[in-house]
């Protein structure tokens, strides 16, 4: 998927069989898929947290930039690049 194809409407969430994890006892947040673990940073983490199939991509980076009063552009690029990465690797459905 490409950053085109990422709309502000989308309403993006994990697939069936892919979940977000806390790894408590080593303080770190996972993407969990089959027969795949992805260590995510702080930014994938917030980003993911939001994606719930309720939210659009508008209204989760209104929501981070608001949250981290941090340049609404710039989180739009992160936000959107992320997604379609995730979207191509089928660990994200938009």
């Amino acid at each position: 998927m490409s950053l085109r194809e990422i709309t502000g409407n989308c309403q993006p969430k994990l697939p069936r069989g892919v979940r977000l994890k806390q790894d408590l006892v080593r303080n770190e947040w996972l993407l969990l898929a089959p027969e795949r673990v992805i260590k995510l940073n702080p930014v994938a983490q917030a980003i993911l947290q939001r994606c719930t199939g309720l939210a659009s991509v508008d209204a989760i980076v209104d929501d981070l930039s608001q949250t981290f009063a941090a340049d609404r552009s710039r989180i739009d690029t992160d936000v959107r690049a992320l997604l379609a990465d995730l979207a191509q690797k089928r660990l994200l459905d938009i």
